[in-house]
């Protein structure tokens, strides 16, 4: 789902019903499993036809991508509001610590269900694809975002790399969140594993002049 807010009335209602659809097999599947959770089910759940549900997702387990969606279109955001030629790995690094937070009861939530999710991942061969095709568009999106930011410092190819890089750490971060019980703050807590990943797989590309000229690199330092 894009971050851009939805232009018309029929593209709101739209996406309010993906949404109710997405949450309704969240919730299924947390109860009982995607193994025995099937489309119907979670079509009467979210109060929809099946043909509705077709309409908007190809099977049961795509219909969470939304939710699995929505942490990287939070983050995208964040990165889009700052400003070019900035130090590229603050802008990075503030854009996840903000993004996988947990300042309240909603942003909580929305990172206990995800991991949920990932959980009920390790055995469904399908709802692991959707996560994957879900962290492949969001480096797709986020490149030209990079690029932006970057502002003429870095080539296409390390553009590429950087963008990559980044979306990796939340991935691994929060997979690696899904194994444990650590709880939404603190040293295991999503946000605080993303930042760790970003040092780690940033740091080694100190080539990549993510400061501005003449500044030491973010991921070199701390």
């Amino acid at each position: 789902m894009s971050t851009k807010p939805p232009s018309s009335l029929t593209e709101r209602r739209k996406a309010a019903t993906q949404l109710d659809i997405a949450h309704a097999a969240a919730e299924l599947f947390a109860a009982q499993g995607p193994h025995t959770t099937t489309a119907e089910e979670i079509a009467r759940q979210a109060g929809v036809a099946l043909r509705t549900f077709y309409r908007y997702f190809r099977s049961k387990q795509d219909a969470v991508s939304p939710l699995l969606a929505a942490g990287a279109d939070r983050w995208r955001a964040l990165l889009e509001a700052a400003e070019p030629g900035a130090d590229l790995f603050r802008s990075l690094a503030t854009a996840v610590e903000e993004s996988l937070a947990a300042p309240d009861e909603e942003a909580a939530g929305a990172l206990l269900r995800t991991r949920g999710l990932l959980r009920a991942a390790e055995d469904d061969p399908a709802l692991r694809a959707v996560w994957y095709r879900v962290n492949q568009e969001s480096e797709e999106r986020l490149v030209p975002v990079v690029a932006r930011l970057a502002d003429g410092r870095l080539d296409a190819l390390r553009v590429r790399l950087v963008a990559a890089a980044a979306t990796d750490a939340i991935r691994i971060a929060l997979e690696t969140w899904a194994g444990t019980e650590a709880g939404v703050t603190g040293d295991g807590a999503p946000s605080a594993l993303a930042l760790r990943c970003l040092r780690q797989l940033l740091g080694g590309m100190d080539a990549l002049s993510l400061a501005a000229d003449g500044e030491t690199p973010g991921p070199s330092s701390g």
